[in-house]
């Protein structure tokens, strides 16, 4: 007859030692899930300037008859206002953005303008990205 007492006991410093090899390997790999995730602040407007000046810019000149063209390059499920200034004048196209409050990034280059035919000035190409 076997002593049912004698079967499954550990000692309490071993069981110790493995709960605790077991915490820290479930703490490491948090931790390395946690970095691995999306980032979670995303620059859309960077990516989007460079979508509009392309769309813009015929000839490495950007030109404000194309700004409906270049606002349709926006991210979709976001709002895109693009602002065109050169020679102390300014065009835009689409909505007016929400103001400071509102989570709107912003990305701005400078490119040269076609104000008339022949006429190319220095000037900026901005966006402002929102949801």
């Amino acid at each position: 007859m076997s002593r049912s007492s004698a079967r499954g006991q550990v000692e309490p410093t071993a069981a110790l030692v493995v709960l605790l090899a077991v915490c820290a390997a479930v703490s490491t790999y948090a931790v390395a899930l946690n970095g691995a995730g999306y980032e979670s602040e995303r620059n859309v407007a960077s990516p989007t300037l460079d979508r509009v000046v392309g769309r813009l810019a015929v000839g490495g000149v950007a030109d404000p008859r194309r700004r409906a063209r270049a606002r349709r390059s926006g991210p979709t499920g976001y709002r895109l206002n693009v602002t065109i200034a050169a020679a102390g004048r300014r065009w835009y196209a689409g909505p007016s953005p929400p103001g400071r409050l509102a989570d709107t990034d912003t990305a701005a280059r400078s490119v040269g303008v076609r104000i008339a035919p022949g006429r190319v000035r220095p000037g900026r190409v901005r966006v402002e990205v929102w949801s």
